[in-house]
């Protein structure tokens, strides 16, 4: 049991369920509240969990020197409850099958698949060491599976005919990934001065990239607004559901940006968690936007 958790940990599991929940909203937006087919469902989840499990496991082996720097304990391979080649492994096999289930959904969630698969890699071997360009990366990966999502429903993944609450929902979880990865770096600053990883925190002092996050929650909370006052939006418009629900996600965002900004001490690690709650929330928002107008 204790081998098997330990696992889950090293492909952080519940991820992949985050991004497949934002394919579904993504799915679910596109088709106007309609329920997606049975068969996209099925192998959109297969690709979200094994592309995102085999390159969480590849990012760990070529990022275990760094995490035993910071001390991250929660990290399987720096407690050794798993071997650095068990990771090695899984992405060896986990990959390749995320790609065949990418493929047999349409050639368009291949090709995203494709794109997103390689700048992983990218990112585990290179960027990882170069934070200022990775934190855009890891946001890019919060924010395709609502695109991933929609491709996969519409007529020949035609993403270009995508409902704008899509592309909003996408770049609040761009923005609000941004914000939550600078605001990580703040955290592991020591560690990444001592393997001489660029980050934000060390160009700019742990207080600018405080703001820096800051103001990147604020963007996101900004962008939340427009589907419901805003024309062209369909269901959102004026729809109280949302508004409510998503409500729940700005305020946890300007708390965060506050404390960023006005305490020289902020709970940096803490927020990790709790960015992500804010985002889950804000995906519960758009679900239930689409359902209810």
């Amino acid at each position: 049991m204790g081998k098997l958790r330990a696992v889950w940990e090293l492909m952080r599991l519940e991820h992949g369920i985050m991004i497949f929940i934002g394919i579904l909203v993504g799915a679910v937006v596109a088709l106007d509240g309609g329920i997606p087919p049975w068969d996209k469902v099925i192998l959109t989840f297969l690709t979200a969990m094994l592309l995102e499990g085999s390159t969480f496991a590849l990012n760990d082996y070529f990022d275990v020197e760094i995490d035993r720097h910071n001390k991250r304990m929660d990290r399987p391979l720096v407690r050794g409850d798993v071997e650095p080649r068990t990771a090695l492994y899984l992405f060896y096999v986990l990959f390749p099958l995320g790609m065949v289930c990418a493929f047999f959904v349409n050639m368009v969630c291949f090709a995203i698949a494709l794109v997103s698969g390689l700048l992983a890699i990218l990112y585990d071997a290179r960027l990882k060491r170069i934070k200022v360009i990775g934190n855009f990366y890891i946001a890019y990966t919060m924010a395709i599976p609502f695109v991933f999502g929609a491709a996969a429903v519409v007529l020949d993944g035609d993403v270009l005919s995508l409902n704008p609450a899509i592309v909003i929902a996408a770049l609040i979880a761009f923005f609000a990934g941004v914000g939550r990865e600078v605001m990580k770096d703040v955290h592991d600053v020591k560690g990444d001065r001592k393997a001489d990883v660029l980050s934000f925190a060390r160009i700019l002092g742990v207080r600018g990239a405080c703001a820096l996050a800051a103001v990147f929650y604020v963007v996101a909370v900004g962008l939340s607004v427009f589907p419901f006052v805003l024309s062209g939006f369909g269901s959102y418009v004026g729809n109280v559901f949302y508004l409510g629900i998503v409500a729940i996600t700005d305020v946890l965002f300007l708390v965060m940006a506050a404390d960023l900004v006005l305490n020289k001490d902020a709970h940096v690690a803490r927020f990790r968690v709790l960015t992500l709650l804010a985002i889950f929330i804000g995906l519960i928002a758009f679900l239930v936007g689409a359902l209810t107008g």
